[in-house]
């Protein structure tokens, strides 16, 4: 079973200073809007509506916070680039996120979500420049795999592959795989990943 089962909400923050206690594991869930990040996020969990906060208008600035059962939580960024989303707000939300992904003891890698069919924006390269000099490992989800043939998504999956390489020179900390919410697939693979970053079996408090 997939170590994201029964995930719980916690909480949700707008600052750096109502963070929770930097204490345990966590894995940052991030991606642009519109690629289908709130599914895969209620896909691999197996639950319908967990990420719905996250869609909640006015909440676009938050961290969503979710507890696993072995004490590890679950951190839903805000879909980036989004283009109704204020100056002010989207400048809020960089410092926000840039912040926590360059300081956060506890944060162990990203599940980093992008649309199958439109993979690595210069949006996603920003996000990997932001978090690659922490030396943690990212893990990409190319969502909606289903809308492309087979031999398509192999081949993007090949080509982001190749492209991420560069950052692979001290071992395998940034990978990637096809995912598909309508289909179910991927989350096995995926839970296989984050897995190995809370150590074999999961982490217990």
């Amino acid at each position: 079973m997939s170590i994201f089962r029964h995930a719980r909400f916690e909480t949700s923050i707008a600052k750096p200073a109502a963070l929770p206690p930097d204490d345990g594991p966590e894995i940052a869930f991030a991606g642009r809007s519109n690629t289908g990040k709130s599914s895969a996020i209620n896909t691999l969990v197996g639950h319908t509506r967990l990420a719905y906060v996250s869609k909640t208008p006015g909440r676009t600035q938050l961290l969503n916070f979710f507890r696993l059962p072995c004490g590890a939580r679950l951190v839903d960024l805000p879909g980036y680039g989004y283009a109704a989303v204020p100056e002010k707000i989207r400048l809020q939300w960089q410092g926000l996120i840039e912040e926590y992904l360059k300081t956060r003891a506890s944060l162990v890698g990203i599940v980093l979500m992008m649309d199958a069919r439109h993979p690595l924006t210069p949006l996603d390269w920003q996000m990997i420049g932001w978090f690659a000099p922490t030396g943690r490992p990212i893990h990409v989800l190319l969502t909606k795999s289903d809308k492309l043939s087979r031999g398509a998504a192999v081949a993007t999956l090949n080509q982001v592959r190749a492209a991420l390489a560069r950052y692979n020179s001290s071992g395998e900390r940034f990978t990637a795989q096809l995912f598909s919410s309508l289909k179910k697939t991927g989350i096995e693979e995926c839970g296989r990943v984050a897995g190995g970053w809370l150590g074999e079996g999961g982490w217990e408090s």
